[in-house]
């Protein structure tokens, strides 16, 4: 059921993923330029008449900037309008009319309302008609003085200028809504998973990454920034970029057991740093050579596991070679988001594979409970176990009818025990001792051998897989020669550290000599099921003799 949801969510973020690029083809092949012109390059000076080569170069914030353009073509059914980009608060004229203000300007006692990096005007019909015109625009720079922009403008459709951010948002919003969606749905898989994995929680963070990225890429299109704060846009951008760039080589290693993670991730956190030294206040060629970072430490990674033929690595490796093809062609902001989105849906690829990989090792899982089940039964019902103990007690009855009795009830007890957690994983250690001792007093009746139990520092609220104790009595009994005198001891402690607890059984007698290995009878084998199927990996098993008879460690690991 989990995978057939996560294979879902996988469908769905591909079927939005190529709305997007049909809307990205409609968008390219919609958007053909019909206004064609040249520009002459720029004059700027100040108030005072001073020559500038960028406003606000020298001490005086006002500034006046000279722009020279002609129209060449243009589509006359649709109004002409001008872009213009520039830090600033400023007055725009076209021809010397007035088209509209940015911010407002400081003048004597009255401080500067910062404008917007980007704004757009209607020009008056009458006024754009084909040939030379001069753009003019009178304003100051009170801030960023040292950040030297000049003036750019680009006469464009006025219907277009304002649809086109419409359309760019509509895209935007189509894909971050999807990244939104997986990053809670991971997040909130990873939270009430029982065995929490970090890739999944990697990559709830990276969809989530990469939703803010989106929308702080695309947010000058929602409100007014200044620009004064043109640059903290970017600067976020950039460190969203950084931290994209660390974890998706990072998720990609876990996936595909990469080794030395520590040292890639370290070369690359250290060359993403020296892009950001190198390339300091230059932001787009700083995410761009993120990215491009990025995509070579995923691509080495991809190329590793397709060479240990690891499932899904030329999946993998096919869409990081597809998203370079795709930046190739495309310019750098449209390209950039449709690079990480073809390598988002490859990492969502691995998740369906790893999730199918995890429901196979469940239902394995569900049929070796199953079997332990039916193997708990028979340790007790098998016919060499019950026909000599039934013998024993035939013995018993005839010669001690009193303790006849006490023999059919220490074995109606254990049957009774056993019999009430063949269908559990885990019971109280207290019945498991529980069915221990009973056991013992069975089998003291059967072999007429002394068993003495002990036991030391035992917490009443732990819980352990069933019969695992007993199982090792089992063994214990067999395999432990007959003392001419006392008994056979058999001693369990339990001690409880911060990040384990451990179960140590002392069987305190002296061994038999066996040509057969202890550790790999059928015993052993039950015993290390049952803690693999309540506790994974996170445990510790070894059996080995010792000068006082045979130690059993069990270590059981708290879940990272």
């Amino acid at each position: 059921m989990h995978f057939f949801i996560r294979y879902l969510s996988y469908l769905y973020l591909m079927y939005r993923f190529l709305l997007f690029i049909a809307f990205l083809l409609l968008l390219f092949t919609s958007c053909k330029q019909d206004i064609d012109y040249s520009e002459s390059k720029p004059e700027y000076w100040t108030g005072k008449g001073t020559p500038l080569e960028y406003p606000g170069k020298i001490g005086d914030s006002a500034f006046h900037a000279k722009l020279g353009l002609k129209l060449l073509k243009r589509n006359k059914s649709e109004p002409l309008g001008l872009q213009v980009n520039g830090f600033g608060a400023f007055k725009v004229y076209w021809d010397g009319v007035y088209l509209g203000t940015n911010g407002r300007m400081a003048g004597s006692g009255q401080p500067e309302i910062p404008g917007t990096e980007t704004t757009y005007y209607q020009i008056p019909e009458k006024f754009s008609n084909l040939g030379e015109h001069v753009v003019t625009v009178v304003g100051t720079q009170s801030e960023l003085r040292d950040s030297y922009r000049g003036i750019d403008i680009k006469p464009e459709s006025y219907l277009r200028m304002l649809r086109f951010p419409l359309i760019i948002m509509s895209f935007m919003n189509l894909m971050a809504g999807a990244f939104l969606i997986a990053a809670i749905y991971y997040f909130f898989l990873y939270l009430n998973s029982s065995h929490r994995q970090a890739a999944v929680l990697l990559f709830g963070i990276i969809c989530l990454l990469f939703f803010i990225l989106l929308i702080m890429e695309y947010v000058k299109f929602y409100i007014d920034i200044p620009y004064t704060q043109f640059y903290t846009r970017l600067e976020i951008v950039g460190w969203l970029t950084f931290a994209i760039s660390m974890l998706v080589p990072w998720y990609f290693m876990l996936q595909f057991g990469f080794e030395k993670k520590r040292l890639i991730l370290l070369l690359l956190f250290v060359t993403l740093i020296a892009i950001y030294i190198l390339n300091y206040h230059h932001y787009d060629i700083t995410a761009m050579r993120f990215s491009y970072a990025m995509w070579f430490a995923a691509l080495v990674i991809a190329a590793s596991a397709v060479f240990r033929k690891i499932k899904g690595g030329l999946i993998v490796l096919a869409g990081l070679l597809a998203s370079a093809i795709v930046n190739y062609f495309l310019v750098y902001d449209f390209g950039l988001f449709i690079t990480f989105t073809i390598i988002v849906l490859s990492m969502l690829y691995l998740h369906t594979i790893r999730t199918k990989a995890i429901e196979e090792a469940h239902d394995a899982s569900l049929l070796l409970s199953s079997r332990l089940q039916l193997e708990l039964l028979k340790k007790n019902i098998q016919p060499h176990f019950l026909r000599n103990t039934l013998t024993s007690l035939i013995d018993w009855v005839e010669e001690s009818p009193q303790q006849g009795v006490v023999f059919i009830r220490a074995l109606a007890d254990e049957f009774d025990i056993m019999n009430s957690i063949s269908e559990v994983t885990l019971i109280p250690i207290r019945q498991e001792i529980e069915l221990c001792r009973k056991h013992l007093e069975v089998m003291s009746f059967r072999k007429e051998v002394c068993y003495d139990w002990q036991e030391n520092n035992i917490e009443e609220n732990e819980s352990i897989p069933p019969a695992i104790l007993h199982t090792i009595i089992e063994n214990g009994i067999t395999h432990s020669l007959t003392p001419s005198e006392g008994c056979i001891c058999f001693s369990l402690n339990f001690r409880k550290e911060v990040t384990y607890k451990e179960y140590t059984l002392l069987t305190k007698a002296k061994n038999r000599q066996t040509r057969k290995d202890r550790s790999t009878g059928t015993g052993f084998k039950y015993i290390k099921a049952r803690l693999n199927e309540s506790y994974g990996d996170n445990w510790h098993f070894e059996s080995h003799a010792v000068e006082q008879g045979w130690l059993t460690i069990i270590k059981i690991f708290d879940k990272k």
